[in-house]
């Protein structure tokens, strides 16, 4: 499938996207820079110096969905869970999956942290960006390649390595905020094994389908597990 991504109004929007991200690339930078995320800190500390600092850094108020840092035996639960506030431990693993709003663009940005020396855990930390790379690899390769497909290779990566993918999908739409409706009965709007329409594709407005990929890898036997999202088919 062909779609036609000329003119001025798409590459304004591509603008905007890739924009977001950089932004929401040099805030996780803070963050770690910071130590914002790290042992003897709760998660809704540590997700409200998040807001705080993007708030400093870009003037960033909104977020388009809530904010997420997960630690421990957290880190195994979908998103739609809001599990009782923890704080992060010295041999830890912990996760931050943040929507930040920059100038009505959206960014969904995640990403792991490891503390200590669990080398299951730090390996699940090498394994995530390869697997999404991987991921992505896939998607570039197949002009035609649909929801169910990418999802299918995801689940297919992550077996491979010796993880369990922790969410019922692997990424979704993204766009001007608010973007498309993302309802779990609208496969259509989700990598998952249900969409099998292309993902390279226009939407009900007209315009290209960007989309985000979104791993949340889990070891079930040890307990955790970790999480790295960026854009797709962009930057």
């Amino acid at each position: 499938m062909t779609v036609d991504a000329a003119g001025p109004e798409e590459a304004r929007r591509v603008a905007g996207l890739v924009g977001a991200q950089e932004k929401a690339i040099a805030l996780f930078e803070e963050v770690e820079a910071r130590g914002v995320v790290a042992p003897g800190v709760g998660e809704r500390e540590a997700s409200d110096h998040i807001r705080d600092l993007a708030n400093e850094m870009f003037g960033t108020t909104r977020h388009w969905h809530k904010r997420i840092i997960r630690s421990g035996p957290n880190t195994l639960l979908p998103y739609r869970e809001t599990p009782p506030d923890r704080v992060i431990g010295e041999d830890d693993i912990a996760f931050a999956d943040f929507g930040p709003i920059f100038e009505e663009y959206e960014a969904d940005f995640g990403r792991t942290y490891v503390f200590g020396d669990d080398p299951v855990k730090h390996r699940l930390l090498r394994d995530l960006p390869r697997i999404f790379d991987d991921g992505r690899a896939a998607f570039a390769a197949d002009p035609d390649i649909t929801g169910a497909q990418l999802h299918a290779e995801v689940e297919r990566l992550a077996a491979e390595a010796g993880w369990s993918v922790g969410i019922w999908h692997a990424g979704h739409l993204v766009g001007e905020f608010p973007h498309e409706t993302n309802d779990g009965a609208r496969a259509e709007s989700y990598i998952t094994p249900e969409n099998h329409n292309p993902l390279r594709r226009t939407d009900r407005a007209g315009r290209v389908c960007h989309w985000i990929l979104e791993l949340h890898l889990v070891d079930e036997r040890g307990g955790f597990g970790g999480f790295y999202e960026q854009l797709l088919d962009l930057a």
